[in-house]
């Protein structure tokens, strides 16, 4: 029974000692010590003393305090040799340790900082200064404690997140990769149905609606493998001469059958212009810009389609007669799955469903130009602008 009433004993002590701040204190003088001892008791310190140099670093290798009071002037070992020798064990580095001396003048107190001190006072020292230096000491490498804590915490949840967003980047790319095979099957079906003469004319046009949506699944995939790609800076245009008449009546008559199905027309009057561009990119942010026009146009109305040379630039403009962009939208518009919330009189105007002008604005500014929304009253204007081709 009385060995358990100790063991309990040594316990509680123990766990005091763990709750209240340590301070070390080395110094050859008795006197001093003994005062420095009373005063920081009194404040409620734990104290441990060291009379020389190689006592107080033995001290320190037996239980590293939370703050050293170092005298300069000792036999053996002084001041600066401790400090030196106390940063280079462990816990040393992060331990304050305040130099007080009877020495006052510059040389000391570059010594002192050279050494790894934190602050320098100078003998005779008033108890209260003691004091609150200590304190200071103690609350600053607790603060600092806190604060790598805080860090840490922040870089484990940094890094949590940085290997999810690497999974799902890793995901992604098995899934892209995995549906353009049956993307590009029910397109290569759709095209075989439509070559049979004896099909009725509902099967045909339900046959050409799925090669409309099979063409737009498939630029939607290719899309997120070129946003992948910028993401990580590899998005790197092929450049060749590129006529844009041309390439602007070939990709709007690609979405001709869409465009009477919903009761639009096209007007297509591009001036003579070309760019050095990568074809295919600038031909997929043609066929998003038009699909996006065509998409919000109303019936019984068009979209136009323009380009001209604009002094070191060509400009192509494709403007539909929709419910247009709020001026707040305008930039947003570009970000990935954006939806935003509207009031009640813009519940008609658009907001960016998906990756396809998110893509636009990675492939302009990879061919170094620029994409921009502008009002066509009523409607919206792309306007994009690329270096000129000479």
């Amino acid at each position: 029974m009385q060995g358990r009433r100790r063991y309990q004993e040594r316990l509680m002590e123990e766990r005091n000692k763990s709750s209240v701040a340590t301070v070390l204190v080395v110094d050859d003088n008795d006197a001093n010590r003994a005062l420095a001892r009373d005063t920081l008791e009194d404040e409620g310190y734990r104290v441990v003393l060291a009379s020389g140099g190689n006592e107080g670093i033995a001290a320190f290798e037996r239980e590293p305090p939370d703050c050293i009071v170092l005298d300069v002037r000792m036999p053996e070992v002084d001041g600066f040799a401790v400090c030196e020798r106390i940063r280079a064990m462990p816990r040393g580095a992060e331990t304050p340790i305040l130099f007080l001396t009877a020495l006052r003048d510059v040389d000391t107190f570059d010594r002192a900082l050279g050494a790894g001190g934190d602050d320098f006072l100078t003998k005779p020292v008033r108890p209260t200064e003691l004091v609150v230096r200590v304190q200071t000491a103690i609350k600053l490498r607790r603060m600092s404690e806190e604060l790598r804590e805080h860090y840490d915490l922040l870089k484990r949840q940094r890094d949590d997140l940085l290997r999810l967003q690497l999974q799902k980047e890793r995901l992604t790319a098995f899934v892209v990769h995995d549906l353009k095979n049956p993307v590009n099957a029910m397109d290569l079906h759709a095209q075989l149905l439509l070559r049979d003469q004896t099909l009725s004319a509902s099967s045909r046009e339900s046959a050409g609606r799925i090669r409309v949506e099979a063409r737009q699944l498939n630029r939607m995939i290719v899309n997120l493998l070129d946003i992948s790609k910028a993401d990580e800076g590899k998005l790197a245009p092929k450049r060749t001469p590129v006529d844009l008449v041309v390439l602007l009546r070939e990709t709007a008559a690609e979405f001709a059958a869409e465009a009477e199905r919903r009761k639009v027309s096209l007007d297509i009057a591009p001036e003579p212009a070309s760019v050095a561009a990568d074809e295919e990119l600038l031909r997929r942010v043609l066929a998003n810009l038009i699909e996006n026009a065509i998409r919000h146009t109303p019936a019984e109305s068009s979209v136009t389609i323009r380009a001209a040379a604009k002094g070191a630039n060509v400009e192509i403009r494709i403007a539909d007669a929709g419910a247009g962009v709020p001026p707040e939208m305008r930039e947003k518009i570009f970000d990935a799955f954006v939806q935003i919330e509207l009031p009640e009189e813009q519940k008609g105007a658009r907001a960016s469903r998906g990756l396809g002008l998110t893509f636009c604005k990675l492939a302009i500014a990879a061919h170094g130009g620029t994409i921009a929304v502008e009002d066509a009253a009523p409607g919206a204007v792309f306007c994009v602008r690329l270096p000129n081709g000479n």
